[in-house]
């Protein structure tokens, strides 16, 4: 059995489809934040997640971190009175 070296967080990036569920931890001034989101598209320089505020622009050179994860839950029914 031969062991696959993980892609990096850029290469999974640019193999994942439009539209995967991710997040991407990438550095800022004075730290790391994370984008959670849908993935919109990757190109050599940048990728760009959809979060539930806006279009995330990341410089892949700022990414630390990135995978797929699963769908939000459902909106919890409020109780009724």
């Amino acid at each position: 059995m031969v062991n696959l070296p993980a892609p990096t967080p850029a290469g999974f990036l640019a193999a994942a489809a439009p539209g995967t569920r991710v997040v991407v931890r990438y550095r800022i001034d004075g730290g790391f934040t994370d984008a959670l989101g849908h993935l919109v598209m990757c190109d050599a320089g940048a990728c760009t997640v959809r979060t539930r505020r806006a279009d995330v622009v990341i410089p892949l050179r700022e990414v630390v971190a990135a995978k797929e994860v699963p769908p939000a839950p459902e909106p919890r029914r409020r109780a009724a009175p």
